[in-house]
């Protein structure tokens, strides 16, 4: 008997290692995913799946939700823009943030209040990115967390987008960011 408890123990905290082993993998984790035809690529957690929107929504060339938290996604909006324009000839982060925030609190139709907490660019391979942390309210008062990742590449506005419920942020901030940072274009 003593035996078999002292199995028992060492089988459970073999799996805990496992598991806690598992979580500080971090990258392991996430899938990649690219889109040749536009000339980007980013990575998504495990467990999120691709919805086809594109027919529901003109713009949006991808998306990916999570299966368990169904409302935490990501977006992939590509706009056009006249292709000799940079992002830094958009303006820098602060600015093309606060366009962003006026066109969706200026949208009658979507309800939606958005605040512009953060803004800063980063280099990656030579190539400027904006990384833009919004908090949005929905019109049903639903507090949501977004962090976008926007760039310019052949003469479009890539905007790359992950969204959470405020209650969530402080659990994902960390995964979110990560992915965030993973987004280029080429």
């Amino acid at each position: 008997m003593m035996t078999l408890r002292r199995g028992l123990l060492a089988m459970t905290l073999g799996l805990l290692l496992l598991l806690g082993g598992c979580a500080s993998l971090g990258l392991a984790s996430l899938q990649r995913y690219a889109d040749t035809q536009d000339g980007y690529e980013f990575l998504y957690p495990n467990g999120w799946i691709a919805v086809d929107v594109k027919e529901a929504s003109p713009g949006v060339d991808a998306v990916f939700r999570d299966l368990i938290e169904r409302d935490e996604n990501l977006s992939v909006i590509v706009s056009d823009i006249p292709a000799d324009k940079s992002l830094e000839d958009l303006g820098d982060p602060s600015a093309v943030g606060y366009r962003f925030l006026k066109k969706i609190n200026d949208d009658p139709d979507n309800g939606r209040q958005a605040e512009l907490l953060s803004a800063e660019e980063r280099d990656s391979n030579g190539k400027v990115y904006y990384l833009l942390e919004y908090r949005v309210t929905l019109p049903d008062s639903q507090q949501r967390h977004d962090l976008a990742s926007v760039t310019t590449n052949r003469g479009k506005l890539v905007t790359f987008n992950l969204s959470a419920s405020e209650r969530r942020w402080s659990a994902v901030e960390p995964l979110f960011n990560t992915v965030a940072r993973s987004f280029s274009v080429y």
